[in-house]
């Protein structure tokens, strides 16, 4: 089924795209919710005059989005979440997360326009940014555990204990390297 998309869909297309979906959620969800409308030849027709007088608009907005992408372009990201013993995240680090965190940089951007896999690990990660359907800026998440010094001061006071006996025999060599 072949459907104008009436404003932006993340995953399917942008505003005045012209999509092909499966007939069922063209019918059952983007047309009744107003989303979209069928791609008949005088929809098409109307489509394309509408682009032609709204050139100059749309190339000012596709202007005011670069300008917003090179806001953020150099923007990494380091989010702290409580961790489990075993590295899980208690909840996970998503795309109102990273909304958050650049509100909190000054950098006010809505939540649905970024995607992201869920974080549920420590590690790193990568969120988009779609300000328009040519401009996507890719911003670098790390998610740390929030308790993550403490436990390596832990852990470096506790290796020289558990190290000693076993490392006996190899401190002939220690010195000789450390002169």
């Amino acid at each position: 089924m072949e459907l104008i998309l009436k404003e932006d869909i993340i995953g399917l297309g942008y505003k005045n795209d012209i999509v092909n979906v499966k007939s069922g959620y063209g019918r059952n969800y983007l047309i009744p919710q107003g989303k979209a409308v069928i791609a008949s030849p005088s929809a098409k027709k109307v489509l394309a005059e509408n682009l032609k007088q709204q050139a100059s608009k749309l190339a000012a907005l596709k202007a005011e989005a670069e300008k917003k992408g090179e806001a953020i372009k150099d923007v990494a990201l380091t989010i702290a979440a409580k961790v489990s013993a075993t590295g899980q995240l208690y909840g996970s680090v998503n795309a109102s997360t990273v909304a958050e965190e650049l509100k909190k940089l000054g950098h006010e951007i809505d939540r649905k326009i970024i995607t992201m896999r869920d974080a549920k690990m420590v590690g790193d990660y990568v969120a988009t940014v779609h300000f328009h359907k040519e401009v996507e800026i890719e911003i670098p998440v790390k998610v740390i555990a929030e308790n993550a010094p403490a436990e390596e001061k832990k852990e470096e006071k506790a290796a020289p204990v558990e190290a000693a006996p076993v490392e006996a025999p190899a401190e002939e060599e220690a010195p000789a390297t450390e002169e």
